[in-house]
């Protein structure tokens, strides 16, 4: 397994121009937004090396506590899913799996650095510069930008990578309204191969769990 410590820019004291969307999205486009996209920016069908995410944990580095942990099913058979077609006859959401919802306390906003450990498995296709871009936001304000390298990927590899996430000081008054305003709290995950654009995820976050309501 290897470990990742994130390059990063903070962008609460700039100042930004609207930003374009270009034909092809690149790493230097979303690293100059500065609010969260309003739709995904590319579809499912750009992940043409077959990237999948098999489990996710966060744990808090200083006490070694696991924060989250989620690990992808075994796959259902065909039988199965054949079976569950001719029951349902709804549209499968062909962005189903590309958010995710997360629930944490408020003393998560206390924690200085966590690590975020990802298991993946690469297709048929090797995979050159793999890179994600995180962006968090609370409303429409920039909170960090996130910047991560995975390097090369031989085929049908399985691979393992925590990365390193410093959390920036927030103000006390911003760290309340976050409590206070679940789910306004929310990122976007850009991941590109040889600088193009494969996968869009998007997060929201609530930071009031164990709080009486």
């Amino acid at each position: 397994m290897s470990v990742v410590r994130e390059t990063h820019e903070n962008f609460n004291n700039k100042r930004f121009q609207s930003v374009e969307r270009p034909k092809n999205i690149t790493p230097d486009y979303v690293l100059r937004l500065q609010t969260i996209t309003d739709t995904y920016l590319c579809s499912p069908d750009a992940n043409i090396y077959d990237i999948d995410f098999t489990r996710f944990k966060i744990r808090d580095l200083e006490s070694g506590a696991i924060l989250f942990e989620i690990a992808k099913p075994v796959a259902e058979t065909i039988e199965d899913n054949n079976e569950k077609l001719v029951e349902n006859d709804e549209a499968i959401d062909p962005n189903s799996g590309r958010f995710v919802r997360y629930q944490f306390t408020p003393q998560f906003l206390k924690l200085k650095t966590v690590g975020a450990t990802v298991e993946f498995t690469v297709g048929s296709k090797p995979v050159n510069k793999f890179r994600m871009i995180e962006k968090h936001f609370f409303r429409d304000k920039l909170l960090k930008t996130f910047d991560f390298e995975f390097g090369f990927c031989i085929p049908y590899s399985r691979n393992t990578c925590e990365h390193i996430y410093e959390f920036p000081t927030l103000p006390p008054d911003l760290v309340n309204e976050m409590i206070a305003c679940p789910f306004e709290t929310r990122s976007d995950s850009f991941y590109f191969v040889d600088d193009c654009l494969i996968m869009h995820n998007k997060a929201d976050y609530a930071y009031n769990g164990g709080n009486s309501t």
